[in-house]
C-alpha cells in the first residue's frame, strides 16, 4: 500500500487487492422478495434460469455466503488495471472554495474505460467454464457492450451485442470498440428477433429502450439453443457482487488515507456501479455508521424517485424475471438523453430494498445540471468524465457547496464511473447550446404502471 508524495493519489499493491467479492445478501434489512417466473408468475427456481446463465451464477444470485472467492484467473486479469487508484480531487476542492475533502474512485482507467468490465470478465469466465460459447447481451450507452466484448476476446467467446438505437447512433465509437473486440452489434430495435419486429411494426422509428434491447438478446439466447447464453451488465444480484471490488478497494484506501467517508455518492440505472461502490460501506451503516449514500438518476429516468416500489418484467416483451425492484413500467421508453446507461425503467432489487428501507437516498438531476459539472470537473481535474458519471459529480459538487455554506468539513467520495472520451458529440452539443433538460414524463409513465403484472 503506498500514498503518493503530494497525497493525492491513494495506490493499493496488487497483494493488497481484494481476493473475494463481498455479497450483501446476508446482511440486508430483511430478505428479498423472490423473483418470479414470467409466465407462470411463481418463484423462479435454478433451473428456469439455467437457460440464460451459467449455475456458477446463479448459485452467487442466492448465496446468502457474506463473501465469496475470486478466482486465480481473474485476479490475474484483474491486474491489467486493478487495483484502480482513489484520487483527491483538490483543484475541484480549490474551485469550490469548500471546506470539504472531495475523494474519487478511478474506474476509467480499465481497458473499455468503465466499471463495466470488473463483472465482464468474471461472467464470461463462468461462462466458459461451463462450455458456453457465444453471449448475447444489451447495452445503453455502449459501456457494456465494449467491456463484454473485451471480455469475449479474452476467452474466446463470441458476443451478439443489441445496442439501444438512440445510443448506437449518438456513440458510433463505442461500435467500433465493440467490433476491435471481436463482436457484432446492432441497433434495437432489430428485425432480429420477434421482440423487435413486434416494436418496429408498432413505432418504426422507435428510439429502443434498454427493456426493448434485453427482450432482444434473451430471445436470442434462448433461441439459439445449445451454447449460448445471456450476459447482463447490472440489476442482478451477481453483477452487483463482482462490482463491489470497487468499494472493498476504496475502503482500504481511505483507511491508508487516514479518512472516513461522511457522504457516498454513484450514479445509478440499473445499480451496478452504484452498489459496487457502497455496499462495503452499507452494512458499517446499518451497525452504526453515520455515512450518507445517494444515489443520483436522471430526471428524464425518475425510477426511485418517481417509480412505485413493486414486482415488474425486467424487459419490454415479457421474457425477463419479474422481480421486485423500483420502476417506472417495463414498456416505459425514456426521452434520448445521453447518459444512456441511466436510461433503465427499472432498479436492482438490492438497491431498491435498501432505498425502500430509508438506508440509501435517491436524488434526480437535470442532463444540462450534469454537462455543466462535468465540464467543471473537466476544467479542474482533467479528465472528461462519461456522462453518467457527471450525474455524481454533480451531486457531489452540490454537497461540496452545502458544506461551504455551513462551514463543515465532511468528507465527499464518489465513483468515477467512466471516462467520456468517447461521449465527444455530447460534449460538442452541450457547447453549441444544443443540450435540452426532458420533464418528467408523467402522463407516459402513469400509462406504462397501468401495465405492471398482478402478483400475489
Amino acid at each position: 500500500m503506498t500514498l503518493d508524495e503530494r497525497e493525492k493519489k491513494i495506490y493499493l499493491s496488487e497483494k493488497d487487492m481484494p481476493r473475494q467479492w463481498y455479497n450483501i445478501n446476508p446482511d440486508l434489512p430483511k430478505p428479498l422478495d423472490p423473483p418470479l417466473h414470467p409466465q407462470t408468475g411463481k418463484p423462479l427456481t435454478p433451473d428456469d434460469l439455467s437457460m440464460l446463465f451459467p449455475m456458477e451464477l446463479i448459485m452467487q444470485e442466492v448465496s446468502m455466503d457474506r463473501f465469496i472467492d475470486i478466482p486465480k484467473e481473474l485476479i490475474e486479469i484483474y491486474r491489467m488495471w486493478r487495483p484502480t487508484p482513489l484520487v483527491r480531487a483538490d483543484r475541484l476542492e480549490k474551485y469550490l472554495d469548500t471546506p470539504a475533502k472531495i475523494y474519487y474512485k478511478n474506474e476509467s482507467v480499465s481497458p473499455a474505460g468503465s466499471h463495466k468490465p470488473n463483472t465482464a470478465i468474471a461472467q464470461a469466465y463462468y461462462n466458459k467454464k461451463e462450455g458456453t460459447t457465444r453471449l448475447t447481451t444489451e447495452t445503453g450507452a455502449g459501456q457494456w457492450g465494449s467491456a463484454l466484448s473485451f471480455a469475449g476476446s479474452l476467452f474466446d467467446l463470441d458476443v451478439t451485442v443489441y445496442m439501444v438505437k438512440v445510443s448506437y447512433n449518438q456513440k458510433p465509437y463505442r461500435k467500433t470498440m465493440i467490433r476491435m473486440w471481436g463482436a457484432e452489434v446492432f441497433p434495437s430495435p432489430t428485425d432480429r428477433t420477434d421482440a423487435g419486429r413486434a416494436i418496429l411494426a408498432q413505432d418504426p422509428d422507435s428510439p429502443g429502450s434498454l427493456g426493448i434491447a434485453i427482450s432482444e438478446a434473451v430471445e436470442d439466447a434462448v433461441k439459439s439453443g445449445g451454447h449460448t447464453k445471456y450476459s447482463l451488465g447490472s440489476v442482478l444480484n451477481h453483477v452487483l457482487l463482482h462490482q463491489t471490488i470497487v468499494g472493498l478497494e476504496t475502503k482500504k484506501q481511505l483507511e491508508i488515507a487516514g479518512d472516513a467517508p461522511d457522504i457516498l455518492i454513484g450514479c445509478v440505472g440499473g445499480g451496478s456501479n452504484f452498489g459496487g461502490f457502497t455496499f462495503p460501506f452499507v452494512a458499517d451503516k446499518m451497525k452504526g455508521s453515520n455515512v450518507k449514500i445517494i444515489a443520483v438518476e436522471p430526471d428524464a429516468c425518475p425510477t426511485l424517485t418517481k417509480g412505485p416500489f413493486a414486482y415488474d418484467y425486467g424487459d419490454t416483451a415479457k421474457m425477463a424475471p419479474i422481480a421486485k425492484m423500483y420502476t417506472l413500467g417495463h414498456d416505459f421508453v425514456p426521452a434520448g438523453i445521453h447518459a444512456g446507461g441511466l436510461r433503465y425503467h427499472g432498479m436492482a432489487p438490492q438497491v431498491s430494498l435498501l432505498v425502500n428501507e430509508k438506508i440509501i437516498d435517491a436524488v434526480s438531476i437535470p442532463q444540462t445540471a450534469a454537462f455543466t459539472a462535468g465540464i467543471i470537473f473537466a476544467k479542474t481535474e482533467g479528465i472528461i468524465p462519461a456522462p453518467e458519471t457527471t450525474h455524481a459529480i454533480r451531486t457531489a459538487i452540490d454537497e461540496a457547496l452545502k458544506c461551504k455554506e455551513s462551514g463543515q468539513g465532511k468528507t465527499i467520495v464518489f465513483n468515477f464511473s467512466g471516462h467520456g472520451h468517447l461521449d465527444l458529440g455530447a460534449y460538442e452539443a452541450y457547447l453549441d447550446g444544443k443540450i435540452e433538460d426532458f420533464a418528467y414524463p408523467e402522463e407516459k409513465i402513469k400509462e406504462s404502471l397501468k401495465k405492471l403484472p398482478q402478483v400475489g
